[in-house]
């Protein structure tokens, strides 16, 4: 019975491109997160947070997911995201709080450090990715629109640099504001921003071309399966 139920699934594509799709841009989003709470510095001066480095793969899987699937799919995936990292929230701040031997009191002590320091990213990032993501889907299916469909290029970097905008002011004064100084601030905005823009014209677009191609052609071979 199991082996049939299983063939059954597979025969129906139910693990589907968009189950892929969903689960890289859900991970991308919670590493990133954890990522954030150690500041990059050079010179003294306080310029990203770690999760810089991985959370442009998230803007890239959302245009892939918004190119394919729609704008309505995209906005449900982005709520599903930020309820998983709810989720990461409740149970580290939980794990935090649980009693640990003696002998692992410092490693308690640096998890308990590191996990309180998330729900705040959290709501930084909440704020940015809910609102950079959308903007982000949105603009991408209106430029799409606009083009009738040509120069995916155009619809994936202008779009990216308007939800960008909204992320990366949210998230660095919701996430660090008098835990880093102003001029601190101001400076990670900038780095971030242009460090964001630059992977995605570097990697970002190139990846979602790629990607946009790869699973366009999967989804179409997973209806014809379905309908065999």
């Amino acid at each position: 019975m199991e082996i049939n139920l299983k063939k059954d699934i597979e025969a129906k594509g139910e693990f589907t491109s968009l189950v892929v799709i969903t689960g890289l841009l859900i991970t991308s989003y919670l590493t990133a997160n954890i990522m954030a709470v150690k500041l990059i510095s050079l010179f003294g001066v306080a310029l990203f947070d770690a999760g810089t480095l991985t959370f442009p793969l998230a803007y890239v899987l959302g245009d892939v997911l918004t190119e394919i699937w729609g704008f309505r799919i995209a906005r449900k995936v982005i709520f599903l995201t930020f309820f998983c990292n709810i989720l990461l929230v409740l149970a580290t701040y939980a794990g935090a709080r649980l009693p640990s031997p003696d002998y692992m009191q410092e490693t308690a002590d640096a998890y308990s450090l590191v996990f309180n320091y998330v729900p705040r990213v959290t709501v930084a990032s909440a704020l940015g990715f809910l609102s950079g993501e959308l903007v982000n889907a949105y603009f991408l299916e209106k430029i799409k629109i606009w083009t009738k469909g040509r120069f995916f290029w155009l619809r994936a970097i202008g779009s990216t640099v308007a939800g960008y905008a909204f992320d990366t002011i949210l998230f660095v004064f919701v996430a660090f504001y008098k835990t880093a100084r102003t001029s601190d601030l101001l400076t990670m905005i900038v780095a971030q921003y242009g460090l964001k823009l630059a992977v995605e014209a570097v990697a970002g677009t190139p990846l979602a071309y790629g990607a946009v191609r790869f699973f366009k052609k999967k989804v179409r071979n997973e209806a014809i399966r379905e309908n065999i």
